[in-house]
């Protein structure tokens, strides 16, 4: 039975099984990361991947608010700005915490691993019912 949210996209519950899967399986790393070793820092790193996409949706639905203007490219350009601020605080916090040596350095791959998972569940997601443009990510 296919999920349908708008014309063209056409998303059924395998997809959506395989996305919740993905997510989990980011999620158990970054868990993972923190518990083996008992240091609970690599999980600052789930928090900024889920919140990498805020600013994006916050910024794209500010701009659209206008109805005599076709759209303000500032609002949209910070939003971007903003998540790739996020996302590159995502990569390089478990980088940095292991050069310092505050947790090891399987930890960090870890964190990082399950982070780009998570990121990447909510990008497809978002992508798919989002309802946007392709240039909202």
């Amino acid at each position: 039975m296919p999920l349908t949210n708008s014309p063209g996209h056409t998303l059924t519950f395998p997809a959506v099984i395989l996305l919740a899967f993905v997510l989990a399986a980011g999620f158990l790393l970054v868990i993972l990361s923190c518990a083996l070793w008992a240091n609970w820092l690599p999980l600052f790193v789930a928090l900024t991947f889920i919140l990498a996409p805020v600013p994006n949706a916050i910024c794209a639905r500010r701009a659209g608010m206008d109805d005599f203007s076709e759209g303000n490219s500032a609002y949209i350009d910070f939003g971007r700005f903003v998540t790739g601020m996020l996302v590159t605080t995502g990569l390089s916090l478990p980088l940095l915490l292991a050069h310092s040596e505050l947790i090891q350095p399987a930890a960090c791959w870890m964190s990082i691993a399950g982070g780009g998972l998570v990121y990447g569940t909510i990008l497809v997601y978002s992508g798919w019912f989002g309802g946007g443009g392709d240039d909202e990510f």
